[in-house]
């Protein structure tokens, strides 16, 4: 059995975790390694029956009356603890919102980039908060800002949708953005850069037979003919073929 030893854990109500000697209640009900309870027993007792099963006592719940111990080992505990913790944070950061201004008269580029960072946003399962501020005269034309915001919500689409529609509020027009479940969401574009287009090379073409080139130095040409300078079978007189294309030219020593 593990000596008794404080557990400092990140996120949990309680400074630490008492485990063993370091439990002080006189009785406490036990649970089982099973999560079935097993009853309520003199603090001595449930010492004892861990130290019989080889695992620790742990205090789950010291403010119950009594107070409620696991027959567990701790390593185990620990690892469960920190599995629901990270379940937990798991779920906090999907309810993490960010934001992302905009402007009526926002130059392209800088849109693209505002749009970039709310897809990097969605794609980690944030929410994306779209606020557009009119300044000084831009409230003239308020159907500017509202064809900008809603631009910005439609190039979004593969990967949010938004909670409501865009919503005028004084200066300011706002918008929700909210991401899509994993299974419907368009992959992340580097994603999809980094995987790059998946098609082979073409094959190189080989010349038929005839088409081959020919060395040639300006106008001459050289022709090639064997040791025995016969001609071959069907070739015309002169050792040429009949249908040689080159028959035609001058050729220069």
């Amino acid at each position: 059995m593990s000596q008794p030893r404080p557990h400092h854990s990140s996120g949990s109500s309680h400074s630490f975790i008492r485990i063993n000697g370091k439990i002080r209640a006189r009785e406490v009900r036990v649970i089982g390694d099973d999560n079935k309870q097993l009853g309520v027993f003199p603090l001595g007792d449930a010492l004892r029956m861990a130290r019989e099963r080889g695992v620790d006592l742990v205090e789950i719940s010291p403010n119950a009356n009594p107070p409620v111990c696991r027959l567990v080992d701790y390593g185990k505990f620990r690892y469960e603890q920190e599995k629901k913790e990270k379940e937990q944070r798991k779920h906090q950061h999907a309810n993490k919102m960010k934001e992302v201004q905009l402007s009526a008269t926002i130059d392209p580029h800088d849109f693209k980039v505002k749009l970039r960072h709310a897809v990097d946003f969605l794609c980690d399962d944030m929410k994306v908060k779209v606020t557009l501020r009119f300044r000084g005269r831009e409230m003239a034309h308020q159907e500017i800002g509202m064809q900008q915001v809603e631009k910005f919500v439609q190039e979004l689409r593969p990967w949010g949708q938004a909670d409501y529609t865009p919503k005028l509020a004084g200066r300011n027009i706002h918008v929700t953005i909210s991401p899509l479940p994993k299974n419907k969401r368009a992959k992340h574009p580097e994603e999809v850069e980094a995987q790059g287009p998946n098609t082979p090379p073409a094959p190189t073409q080989k010349p038929p037979p005839g088409e081959r080139a020919a060395a040639a130095s300006g106008n001459a040409v050289q022709i090639v003919r064997g040791d025995s300078g016969a001609s071959a079978p069907g070739s015309a007189p002169g050792g040429n073929f009949g249908n040689n294309p080159f028959s035609q030219l001058e050729i220069k020593p």
